[in-house]
């Protein structure tokens, strides 16, 4: 595991075919990690220029933005933190560089493979892989790659802006909305929960971050309500459906239903990570204009919403000081109420017990009464009964026991010892 500040340190150090050797990788795979991790390495010519002083200056390490990569291993460990996720509502401080970005984004690389392996799933219906850490990308089998590839053009574009995209951090507790497939997007609550709980969901959410605000990003294709006829163990659209030749004793045993069915045209849902605020917009296909024809749009407009979004999970994190503060009013008001209930508590067994010492106490003096009277009546009585009488006497002695009144006292707890009142713990030492 090698921390951003430890692979700065060493690629400024040496060159960087000796910084790749030291963790068996080749000097172009360390030049990338450094990209991935925004460290910045010696040009081309430092070395030499160094050895005649004629070295430029070394930049300093940029700090880390939330969305950037702290940490990299080659075994791919994620034991120990490795993005920086804090979420600012203040104006950036380091703004990102723009830069042409082209190729398959690393969230595409090898997604399709896992979406073609997932459930088995009807025709037309969309695809639930078995893997959820993977971008979120919802389609059918034949609107597979055209979701994967609007994705990889959108993330492209993000990043030639400067916005980083990447998977949200495991260590932070980012919400992803019920996202609602169908082309005419339903109103009732009850019904969108029915029909959304069978979507495959990511076990992490997308994230564009744009200077230091977080936007979730989930592409799906959209679904539409088609007449299905049930043939032969199957569902096919009803406009393909062709009725057999009828003759004697034919059955016909098909039926029609209604069913979604993915329609091969996209929605882009951009919304709030920050689970106290529902903001959200979405971008959709008609059957005349796609969605990567729109993608200029959506940046510009995923960067005019950042203080909109900002204003709102600055008001909510605001509600949730405040919903904070009452309920610790509201606990701190539970300890004293159940702090005097303790006290009575303990005031009201402490006094039964006490009772119970002193009937106790009260027993005991009485049979040491009875002894020792018995005993001094017994010594003025002749020697035959003297001995019979102090005999019996021994043996009631050993069938009461003896008792000593003092250990009723010491047993005995007193209210404070029950139970510490708030007040006396706060006292100091």
């Amino acid at each position: 595991m090698v921390s951003r500040e430890e692979l700065y340190k060493l690629v400024w150090l040496m060159p960087m075919t000796k910084a790749a050797k030291k963790y068996s990788v080749s000097g172009s795979y360390m030049a990338r990690v450094c990209t991935v991790l925004r460290v910045p390495r010696p040009p081309v010519g430092y070395w030499a220029k160094l050895e005649v002083g004629k070295a430029p200056a070394r930049p300093e390490l940029p700090e880390a933005l939330p969305g950037d990569q702290l940490f990299w291993s080659q075994d791919g460990d994620t034991s120990a933190p490795r993005v920086c996720a804090e979420i600012a509502t203040t104006a950036p401080q380091q703004p990102r560089v723009r830069r042409s970005v082209t190729g398959i984004h690393g969230l595409i690389q090898g997604a399709k493979q896992h979406y073609e392996k997932g459930y088995k799933v009807d025709d037309g219906q969309l695809l639930r892989p078995h893997k959820r850490l993977l971008v979120d990308v919802t389609a059918s089998a034949a609107g597979l790659d055209k979701a994967l590839s609007f994705a990889n053009d959108l993330f492209n574009a993000l990043e030639s802006a400067g916005h980083l995209v990447c998977l949200s951090p495991s260590n932070e507790r980012y919400h992803r909305p019920n996202i609602d497939e169908h082309e005419e997007q339903r109103k009732s609550r009850r019904q969108e929960y029915s029909d959304d709980r069978h979507l495959w969901t990511p076990h992490r959410s997308t994230v564009v971050y744009v200077d230091t605000t977080p936007f979730g990003l989930a592409v799906v294709e959209m679904t539409e309500s088609i007449v299905m006829r049930y043939v032969n163990g199957r569902y096919i659209r009803e406009s393909d459906y062709k009725q057999p030749e009828v003759h004697r004793g034919y059955v016909n045993h098909t039926w029609t239903t209604t069913q979604d069915t993915a329609c091969g045209r996209l929605r882009l849902v951009v919304y709030s990570l920050h689970p106290g605020v529902s903001w959200s917009m979405s971008f959709q296909e008609t059957k005349t204009r796609t969605l990567t024809q729109d993608i200029t749009k959506v940046v510009k407009s995923i960067e005019n919403s950042v203080e909109v979004l900002r204003k709102e999970i600055t008001e909510a994190e605001g509600r949730a000081e405040l919903r904070r503060q009452e309920q610790e009013a509201q606990h701190a008001q539970w300890l004293l109420e159940d702090d005097q209930r303790q006290i009575s508590r303990s005031i009201k067994e402490s006094r039964e017990e006490l009772e119970q010492v002193i009937r106790s106490w009260a027993a005991v003096v009485s049979i040491e009464q009875f002894f020792k009277s018995a005993k001094e009546r017994a010594t003025s009585l002749p020697e035959e009964q003297k001995a019979q009488l102090l005999e019996r006497l021994q043996l009631a002695r050993g069938l009461v026991g003896t008792q000593d009144p003092l250990e009723f006292v010491r047993s005995w707890r007193a209210p404070n010892e029950r139970y510490v009142p708030l007040a006396l713990r706060k006292l100091p030492p």
